[in-house]
């Protein structure tokens, strides 16, 4: 069964996956859906357990939060909150720690949605934060959602994209020790990047023909191969094979200077080398607004900018800014897709 709109009251479906339970997951998605405006908008499942839900709503006293428990996808309420069990198990919550049945869990729901992805089930995804230690298994040996996505939907390059607004910084490289940065940085794989970042916020965004700024990898962009020679053999050389393509990419820029001096506004999007490089700045400009944005996937997946945050779970005091906004972004961008006639399932 696939999710097509049927008429101009169509509401996509979003599967929203828990997380690890003892971080905040479960206390940003049950206040973000307190928000009537998501209801509105769109029909959610969250994938997870009844019974954890059950005991974070006592524990942070969210009495007006209400849902829909369901064993099978087809029976969700569009006008309601629902649940899928993921599993039957009462696990003890342990807000704060990291546990093997937080991480098991985690895995769990994250498998259903991919299923019900896979299926043509849901029209998008938003993941909650999951501890990258706990979740490992047989199934699961990745460094994050992103590399998971990227195997169980056959894309060799995907895009971590991280968007607040018209801020939009994608990475070259993610999740890498800093020893292995400079060799995974090549022009091929710059160019792949830039090309799926020039296409998503085109297609995704709306921005007809963006304009791209690219950071270079050494201090102040290797000073003209004093401190480097990657922007000079590495760098350029993909900048100016996309603009031959007639794409208005410009740079290498020097990153600290680049948003330093609120270059940043300039552009449509931004291509930093590697992970610390671009989600330092973006965290500081946009830590409640931001999300993170899997580009280059045949499907559609956010998520908050946020780990699981454990020295402050349970505690009630957790920002639900951030995962609210990437449920809005997941929205937006399945509204953009439709507007332009294009698929959102597979």
């Amino acid at each position: 069964m696939e999710l097509e709109p049927k008429s101009s009251s169509y509401k996509p479906l979003l599967g929203i996956t828990l997380g690890d339970f003892n971080g905040i997951g479960p206390e940003v998605i049950m206040k973000s859906l307190e928000d009537s405006r998501v209801l509105k908008l769109c029909s959610v499942i969250i994938y997870g357990s009844s019974k954890v839900l059950s005991y974070y709503r006592r524990l942070f006293d969210l009495k007006h939060f209400n849902y829909n428990i369901i064993r099978k996808t087809e029976q969700y309420n569009p006008k309601k909150v629902n649940v899928l069990e993921c599993w039957e198990h009462n696990y003890e919550m342990k807000p704060g720690q990291a546990t093997p049945e937080s991480g098991k869990c985690a895995y769990l729901a994250l498998k259903k949605v991919t299923q019900d992805l896979k299926s043509g089930l849901l029209n998008g995804v938003v993941t909650g934060s999951i501890n990258k230690s706990n979740i490992q298994n047989e199934e699961f040996q990745f460094t994050g959602h992103t590399d998971y996505f990227n195997f169980q939907f056959d894309v060799k390059e995907s895009l971590m994209l991280m968007v607040s607004g018209k801020l939009r910084v994608g990475l070259v490289t993610d999740h890498l020790p800093i020893k292995k940065i400079s060799e995974n940085v090549t022009t091929e794989r710059l160019s792949i990047k830039l090309s799926i970042l020039i296409n998503t916020i085109n297609r995704d965004f709306g921005v007809q023909k963006p304009k791209i700024a690219v950071l270079g990898l050494n201090p102040h962009a290797g000073e003209n191969g004093l401190l480097g020679e990657e922007e000079n053999e590495i760098i350029s050389p993909a900048i100016k094979e996309m603009k031959q393509q007639n794409h208005l990419i410009f740079g290498p820029f020097p990153a600290d200077g680049f948003f330093g001096n609120f270059q940043h506004h300039k552009f449509d999007g931004i291509l930093a080398m590697y992970h610390d490089q671009g989600l330092i700045p973006f965290k500081t400009l946009a830590f409640d607004t931001g999300i993170n944005y899997t580009a280059g996937l045949p499907i559609i997946r956010t998520s908050p900018d946020h780990g699981t945050a454990y020295n402050i779970a349970g505690k009630n005091v957790a920002d639900p800014s951030s995962f609210l906004q990437a449920l809005l972004v997941a929205h937006d961008v399945i509204k953009m897709r439709k507007e332009h006639h294009l698929e959102i399932t597979i």
